[in-house]
């Protein structure tokens, strides 16, 4: 399967602050963060189509999220996620002593997931911190 190596940057969207105005667990709100907006020739050399699930891993971990071909190209090796719980599994968690994570430039690995799904919000947050399930 094709992997390609990207720097991965994270910030906010217009799509994702308007939606979490509606509340995280609202359905816009999470098709607008779980989404990696991708060079269309990245998208292209992957064998991937918009919606389509990828998996994006970092040293810090790894998620499926849905292709979104970005529409500020081109930009070949460099990939985007909304700022949001999926994006908080792949970021550098410390903050070396800034009180903010490193959110831009972080070396990260995309590939296609046909197996893979994006997880909902709740799903993602048992899997990455366990507890019980409502």
């Amino acid at each position: 399967m094709p992997k390609i190596r990207v720097s991965l940057l994270t910030g906010r969207t217009i799509d994702q602050g308007k939606w979490k105005e509606c509340g995280k667990l609202s359905g816009g709100y999470q098709e607008s963060a779980s989404t990696c907006q991708m060079d269309p020739e990245d998208m292209r050399r992957l064998g991937v189509r918009d919606g389509q699930p990828v998996r994006v891993t970092t040293k810090f971990g790894s998620v499926v999220l849905r292709a979104s071909r970005s529409r500020r190209t081109p930009h070949p090796g460099v990939a985007f996620i909304p700022y949001g719980p999926w994006a908080s599994v792949v970021m550098d968690p410390t903050t070396h002593g800034t009180g903010m994570p490193s959110l831009k430039g972080i070396p990260a690995e995309i590939e296609p997931a046909p197996e893979g799904r994006v997880l909902s919000l709740q799903e993602l947050l048992q899997q990455v911190y366990g507890g019980k399930g409502s």
